[in-house]
């Protein structure tokens, strides 16, 4: 961007921007970042002269040598988004900080469509015996409906987050609601009980569509969020999955009563799914209209360095392979798995468990699993509230880790008491922790990953508890059918501990919050110090750090 554009934006109130003055009026680099004196060569034997300085807080000593590449690319320099971004590829000025006003419209469309998805997720689980009656199948079969969600995310979290590199937010988006929407009317064609393969592949499509959802959140709060409200917006864009899997819990025991008669049975079915079909295609609606790939200006320091940063040549597969090295990502990746795995098969098989001990009672199955999510949910905004305020990620994870330990040993021991209301307070209590911890997850990721993609380090989180979701469900499952519930939720118990463990090993490197509190200019500077220290084997730029 030239200097016009640059002072034509530094009017801009709002902006959370200081502008360096002209070192000297002839100067070619930008006034913010570079000033260079003209007489300046890049020969490597010659010295900076006395009078360059890279920021008016930033001055080089006289006897610094500047490496020749450095003095060669003064453009590279003042603008450093030009090392990454096309022109018209990112923000218009990544030195305006600015949060936009469509941000709130864009998480909230974001939370509706991914509920859709989420309650189509668990409405066959949540009337597991209905579906079993209906379709006349195995409860092992009704249960793969739900673990399809899972099994479906491993192999296609690659090529979608490099979608989501190479396309970004707004086609991800229209990519997940249309096939949530696609999935949603394909039901509608399994209204017979011999048409159970056709429910099948609804479910896979809306499964396909959930790959397009999971891993959104973090990315969605760094790209649209100023630093301040980061984690409350991802609080709020799980907040969404989380209130789905509620109403899939709540709704379908209300709309498809237990009856004998298929037709009859055929009928209340069909509702239920030109309910949801309705609704999904309004949101897909509702997403072309809104939804935009990013804000005019980056929202945060942080996320402007990361515009800066990044490059469309860089390899997918190091980006990877970085964060396989991370050894306090790869603890977190491990111990988020856990948790979630156990809260997916925990939501899968929480009819199954509820009908053994108070069999008739499938409302109350399904308010019990309502309790459990939206305790979760309350537990989830106050995380990400508190999370903006205090930035304890480590502290605040550790904590909510053993408490949801804590809350599966009580509703393990209470289950079998006889009593209902005292399952819907223990059950009630781990929820708020088990799922309140989910978006916790999330953000810790980012920080101790930043500047990685945001989407590729939550996808990565997403395939860990995919994966442990299978495993458990299928092993819990087996030991509830042969041995009771109680063996198979102390199953989920010696898991949960485990993953508490680990946590206590987890290392607070927040380094999204190190570059925000950060000088932009500062930041970008030493950057790209690295960058061309990386990238030749001449002599690297050395500042006395007195100078900086």
């Amino acid at each position: 961007m030239g200097n016009e554009d640059f002072k034509a934006e530094e009017g801009d109130g709002a902006c959370a921007q200081e502008s360096a003055p002209h070192a000297d009026p002839s100067d070619s680099a930008h006034p913010s970042i570079v000033s260079a004196h003209p007489s300046i060569s890049t020969h490597p034997s010659v010295s900076a002269h006395p009078s360059v300085s890279i920021h008016p807080s930033v001055s080089i000593h006289p006897s610094v040598s500047i490496h020749p590449s450095v003095s060669a690319y003064p453009s590279a320099l003042a603008r450093p988004s030009a090392l990454s971004h096309p022109s018209g590829s990112g923000p218009e000025d990544l030195s305006v900080i600015k949060v936009s006003k469509r941000r709130w419209a864009v998480v909230l469309v974001f939370s509706c469509y991914s509920m859709c998805n989420a309650f189509q997720w668990i409405q066959y689980g949540s009337i597991n015996n209905i579906f079993m009656h209906f379709y006349g199948v195995s409860a092992f079969a009704i249960d793969w409906l739900s673990m399809c969600y899972m099994l479906t995310y491993i192999p296609l979290l690659l090529p979608v987050a490099w979608l989501l590199e190479k396309f970004g937010l707004r086609t991800i988006a229209l990519t997940g609601s249309a096939l949530n929407c696609l999935g949603a009317w394909v039901k509608l064609g399994s209204l017979q009980p011999h048409l159970f393969p056709v429910t099948i592949l609804g479910q896979v499509i809306c499964s396909v569509a959930q790959v397009f959802i999971l891993g959104m959140p973090s990315r969605i709060a760094s790209v649209w969020f100023g630093a301040s409200e980061v984690s409350t917006a991802c609080s709020v864009a799980v907040f969404g999955n989380q209130l789905g899997i509620a109403i899939g819990f709540l709704v379908p025991p209300v709309l498809v009563p237990n009856i004998e008669d298929r037709d009859k049975l055929a009928y209340h079915i069909s509702i239920m799914f030109y309910i949801i079909g309705g609704v999904a295609t309004l949101l897909f609606i509702l997403v072309i209209i809104v939804f935009k790939e990013k804000p005019k200006y980056p929202p945060s320091r942080a996320q402007s360095l990361s515009y800066a940063l990044a490059s469309p040549d860089a390899s997918y597969l190091s980006s990877i392979a970085r964060l396989f090295k991370n050894l306090n990502f790869v603890l977190l990746l491990v111990t988020y798995g856990l948790n979630a795995g156990a809260f997916y098969a925990l939501s899968t098989l929480l009819n199954r468990m509820v009908i053994l001990h108070y069999p008739g009672e499938e409302v109350n199955a399904g308010r019990i699993g309502l309790t459990i999510i939206l305790a979760g949910m309350l537990g989830a905004m106050i995380s990400g509230i508190w999370l903006d305020r205090s930035k304890t990620y480590k502290e605040t994870t550790l904590v909510v880790y053993i408490m949801t330990l804590v809350g599966m040993v009580v509703y393990t021991l209470t289950l079998n008491l006889g009593h209902l209301w005292v399952v819907f307070i223990t059950a009630g209590t781990l929820g708020f922790f088990m799922t309140g911890y989910l978006p916790l997850g999330f953000e810790f990721a980012v920080e101790l990953t930043y500047p990685e993609s945001e989407g590729m380090s939550s996808g990565l989180l997403n395939v860990s508890a995919q994966v442990f979701g299978i495993i458990f469900t299928i092993i819990q499952g087996q030991i509830i059918d042969n041995y009771g519930t109680m063996p198979g939720n102390i199953f989920l118990c010696v898991f949960l501990l485990l993953g508490a463990v680990l946590t206590a090993f987890i290392r607070a490197d927040l380094r999204r919050q190190k570059a925000n509190k950060e000088t932009p200019e500062i930041k970008q500077t030493k950057e790209l110090m690295a960058l061309e220290e990386s990238n030749t084997s001449k002599t690297p730029v050395t500042v006395s750090e007195e100078h900086l």
